[in-house]
């Protein structure tokens, strides 16, 4: 009696547990279902191409215009606003990778509809964030390498034309003399014949070629944020209706103060004329755009709960994460502010709105993630 029982508790349990199994493949395979969207407003969706589009633009270039259309002096009314919008970008893009590329990168990973062999490590998400970082590094190393070799390049053209005029000049002093002693003539010595504008000229060419090294920081932060726009545009095209509003007001925000972080980091590359930061800033006002067109062409049978889907936004997310972070402690926090002679001897009330600014940015960028 006893082993029947114990039998059909065996059974039971077996069958309970099979109940569940079947329960939780059930719940895993409802959960990674596309969602059919049988109420897509089309007119809303195309407005809000043009509502994003407006804004990015207008965060990207009023930074640009308002450095470029006059020149302005340092303490003037203008130059107080570029700065604090400087350091409140710089606050922007920390609290982007942080708040808004990371966590996000995390919960995809984690998604139950991801393949098994994604399941069995819990740390993808940093992992493709570490990398992009070290490939950050090493496109930076190879650059300065770069600018080493040409520096070197153009003082050993220097060298070799200085000595040329420094042969010919006293080449042209021993037949001057000559000829005075043949003529018994006496004239004054000539100086050499010295290129004063040489070595200005070349230190202008080095002094851009440490700008072409200062622009690299600032094109992969573009790169970066471009990667997340595409995501951002595909997400608010596939939204439901019921949150679709919502997540428009929150990314409106978010593509104007990623639009001033990026405009005025393209200032600090002090780049003459309006052509190449005219692209740039386009590049940037079109990306979420062009993500928001994807996501309408597609949104009949795009599934975001895919494992391709969800594979590659999380990839993504990480990479860019990456990107941004090390942008921001490197090439923004650190060399801006304790590696800048500048900054550190900058009067103590300049200092304090900078932070409050690049903390201000970090503060609100950090409040949409609730939203988006």
């Amino acid at each position: 009696m006893t082993c029947i029982s114990h039998w059909v508790s065996c059974l039971v349990l077996s069958l309970f547990l099979a109940g569940v199994s079947a329960q939780d493949a059930t719940s895993v395979k409802n959960e990674c279902a596309a969602e059919i969207n049988y109420d897509y407003d089309m007119p809303m969706r195309i407005g809000a191409l043009f509502i994003i589009f407006g804004t990015s633009a207008l965060g990207v270039f009023t930074p640009m215009i308002m450095h470029r259309i006059s020149p302005y002096s340092k303490g003037s009314s203008r130059d107080w606003m570029l700065t604090m919008g400087k350091f409140f970008g710089t606050g922007v893009i920390l609290a982007t990778a942080f708040v808004h590329m990371l966590p996000e990168a995390l919960e995809n990973f984690a998604s139950p509809c991801l393949d098994a062999g994604w399941q069995t490590y819990g740390a993808f998400a940093g992992v493709f964030c570490m990398i992009s970082s070290f490939a950050l590094q090493l496109l930076e190393l190879a650059a300065v390498a770069n600018i080493e070799r040409l520096r070197a390049k153009r003082a050993a053209e220097n060298m070799s034309m200085d000595l040329e005029k420094t042969q010919q000049s006293s080449a042209s002093l021993e037949t001057s003399s000559t000829e005075t002693t043949a003529g018994n003539s006496p004239m004054e010595s000539t100086p050499a014949c010295v290129d004063h504008g040489h070595d200005h000229v070349h230190s202008a060419g080095l002094f851009e070629e440490g700008d072409a090294f200062k622009h690299i920081g600032t094109l992969v932060l573009e790169l970066g944020i471009v990667m997340h726009s595409i995501i951002v545009g595909i997400t608010l095209a596939n939204t439901g209706n019921d949150g679709f509003i919502t997540l428009l007001i929150a990314l409106v925000f978010h593509q104007f103060f990623e639009g001033v972080a990026l405009g005025t980091r393209i200032n600090d590359m002090e780049i003459q004329g309006w052509k190449r930061p005219a692209l740039m800033g386009i590049l940037f006002m079109i990306m979420t755009p062009i993500g928001c067109a994807i996501g309408i062409g597609i949104h009949s049978s795009f599934n975001s709960n895919s494992s391709a889907s969800i594979l590659a936004s999380a990839v993504l997310d990480s990479l860019s994460a990456g990107i941004l972070l090390y942008n921001a402690y490197i090439s923004l926090m650190s060399q801006e502010i304790n590696q800048n002679p500048e900054f550190r001897q900058a009067p103590l009330l300049r200092k304090f709105v900078c932070f409050i600014s690049m903390y201000g940015g970090a503060g609100l960028m950090a409040l949409l993630g609730k939203w988006a």
